[in-house]
């Protein structure tokens, strides 16, 4: 009453699988060269230097995708300026390929100014490097340890460490240029105001050390001086001589006065 299934000889489904493997492995065959734009490529047009604006009008004319994908700072190039794409300008790529675009920021980041005093030249310029700040003038004082950073300064004036400034800020650095071998006589600051002999102590080269006043100072800048060390001469009324970078101690008073021979002398001395 039931009819038996004819089933197909096994060399006969064998068969067709194999022929139906192979007909999905021509159809990949042939698209593949459609999928994968084989013998297809574009050039990738130089777009570094260009606006963000002209980059991606540019590259969206010529079927690119845009990404940006990251962000530095230079001052010498306006913001949103391209620093540097990827693939390169001229490579070859296949179409709808992704430019990927470093662009330039409209505001510089800002980093904390590092403490250089006492640096050696050298260690100094390598430390604003690793802040990404700029080396900017140098400017050299009297003093005994040679190339050693005395001052860090920031737009002409002095800079604390942990100052907060923009990243790419040129920082001048004043330099000791180590004590001069040639002397000269020591300079006259009797009757001098504490004004004129604070300038003639900058114009030689020399060091404001240790100021004592004597009775009540109303206006410092105008108190006069009446006693200095080193003297001008030594105890055989011979000058004395001073080299470039060493200290000169002053008294002052607010009215004019002969020297005071038996003045106290300034702390350690």
């Amino acid at each position: 009453m039931f009819k038996r299934l004819t089933r197909q000889p096994f060399w006969v489904n064998l068969l067709a699988a194999i022929g139906l493997i192979f007909l999905i492995w021509m159809i990949f065959f042939i698209s593949l060269g459609f999928i994968t734009k084989h013998g297809q490529s574009v050039g990738v047009p130089l777009i570094v230097g260009r606006s963000l604006d002209d980059a991606e009008m540019v590259l969206n004319k010529d079927g690119f995708h845009v990404v940006v994908q990251d962000s530095a700072f230079t001052d010498s190039l306006p913001a949103f300026t391209i620093l540097r794409q990827s693939p390169q300008a001229d490579d070859q790529v296949k179409p709808n390929r992704t430019v990927f675009l470093t662009v330039n920021k409209a505001e510089p980041p800002m980093t904390a100014m590092p403490d250089l005093i006492s640096y050696s030249f050298r260690s100094a310029v390598m430390t604003l490097e690793s802040q990404r700040l700029v080396m900017g003038d140098t400017i050299y004082r009297a003093d005994f340890a040679k190339n050693s950073v005395l001052d860090q300064l920031y737009q002409g004036k002095p800079i604390k460490a942990g100052t907060l400034i923009p990243e790419g800020s040129r920082i001048s650095l004043v330099l000791a240029n180590g004590l001069g071998a040639a002397s000269s006589p020591v300079p006259d600051f009797i009757g001098l105001t504490f004004q004129q002999a604070r300038d003639l102590i900058n114009a030689d080269d020399l060091s404001l050390g240790v100021v004592l006043f004597n009775g009540p100072i109303t206006d410092t800048a105008n108190a006069y001086v009446f006693q200095q060390i080193p003297a001008r001469r030594g105890d055989q009324g011979n000058p004395n001589n001073i080299h470039p970078g060493e200290v000169v101690d002053l008294w002052v008073s607010q009215l004019p006065q002969a020297p005071d021979s038996s003045a106290a002398k300034p702390p350690g001395q």
